[in-house]
């Protein structure tokens, strides 16, 4: 398995990355994914691809370093998610093992996400792979 991080105006992040990140985040448009790269990356917005020995792309990442008071320094994950026809093959153990040492070489306390509450077998992943329920996320909508 071959995982890079892809650069804004990659064409990747198009061809590849985003029918993977699809199947998690439906709502995604090829110009709403180039506009919220553009306005995400200065912020420190990265995208992270997985593929296969065949070069086809089978998990993708979105994930920034964060500064704040409570870990000082952490590596958040906004998007994980390995394509359908690639689960439990280790695309996301690969993943969340590069974004970890990620983590660990620019200094983070935390590697920290989010996931929802309906996303079973997610959780169960998760917790396979030693992390924690470390606290209650809360939202508003405001649309």
């Amino acid at each position: 398995m071959k995982i890079i991080d892809l650069e804004p105006g990659d064409p990747r992040l198009i061809a590849d990355l985003l029918p993977v990140l699809r199947e998690l985040r439906p709502h995604l448009t090829e110009p709403l994914l180039k506009s919220v790269y553009e306005e995400g990356h200065p912020q420190g917005l990265r995208f992270t691809a997985a593929y296969d020995a065949d070069g086809t792309c089978v998990g993708a990442a979105g994930w920034r370093t964060i500064a704040n008071t409570v870990d000082v320094r952490k590596l958040y994950v906004d998007d994980l998610v390995t394509a359908e026809r690639a689960r439990s093959g280790g695309v996301g153990r690969a993943l969340l093992g590069y974004l970890e040492a990620r983590a660990r070489e620019t200094g983070c306390t935390l590697l920290d996400l989010d996931s929802g509450t309906q996303r079973l077998e997610a959780h169960r992943f998760y917790f396979r792979e030693r992390m924690a329920v470390t606290a209650f996320h809360f939202g508003k909508d405001l649309v």
